[in-house]
């Protein structure tokens, strides 16, 4: 209980300190090279929200999400079953959790992705969440997946400088990351993210690329 109160505390000091958004999402570029095969959506959209007049309405960004969401589900109920210790990677902000439309601090889970997610579990699909935020705030994630119904197997963070130290560092630390995982012996059946970092550099059987609006949504 200590810990989950020291997590919120540590989350709403820095929702305060700094806009989420620009402080805590993930950034990479909107082309993707690199892993196995892929599914994405990533088109522009008009409208407003989020705070930016080149992202769509709440509506059509969550329509979008669900057509990934949805892909994501008609490929795992064929991997699933034979992957052994099967696992998915999510990244945070933006893919699970609404960090620009819904800023806060505990921020609103996706509910297409939610969906997606509780129904792996149940699947017994572990599920780790990767993100660029500082690991010092791996606590505050992991309260705040948990609040909005995730249940996170594991969270990772990067370093202090990883999220603003460009794409390039982020795919580095992310794929370490998923290496990482493997070696406990999970087979990553799908990689979801909305930045092309999040999904570079393989292993992961399948990715899903989110959409982020030629890279609008962080």
């Amino acid at each position: 209980m200590r810990r989950s109160i020291a997590g919120i505390a540590l989350g709403v000091a820095a929702t305060l300190a700094i806009p989420l958004p620009a402080a805590l999402a993930d950034s990479g570029s909107s082309s993707l090279s690199g892993g196995g095969g892929s599914s994405s959506l990533s088109g522009g959209g008009s409208g407003s929200g989020g705070g930016s007049g080149n992202l769509p309405s709440y509506s059509q960004w969550i329509s979008d999400v669900t057509t990934v969401a949805n892909a994501a589900q008609s490929y795992l109920t064929g991997a699933i079953p034979g992957a052994s210790k099967p696992a998915i990677v999510f990244d945070i902000d933006n893919t699970v959790l609404e960090t620009q439309y819904n800023p806060g601090p505990i921020t609103p889970a996706i509910p297409p992705m939610l969906a997606l997610a509780k129904w792996a579990k149940q699947q017994g699909v572990a599920l780790f969440f990767v993100t660029g935020r500082p690991s010092l705030l791996n606590i505050y994630s992991q309260v705040n997946l948990t609040a909005v119904g995730y249940s996170p197997t594991q969270v990772y963070g990067g370093g202090l400088t990883t999220g603003s130290s460009g794409a390039a560092a982020l795919e580095a630390y992310k794929t370490a990351t998923r290496v990482s995982i493997e070696g406990q012996g999970y087979t990553i059946v799908a990689n979801i993210g909305n930045s092309a970092s999040d999904l570079a550099g393989g292993h992961a059987q399948q990715t899903f690329k989110l959409p982020d609006y030629d890279g609008a949504l962080a």
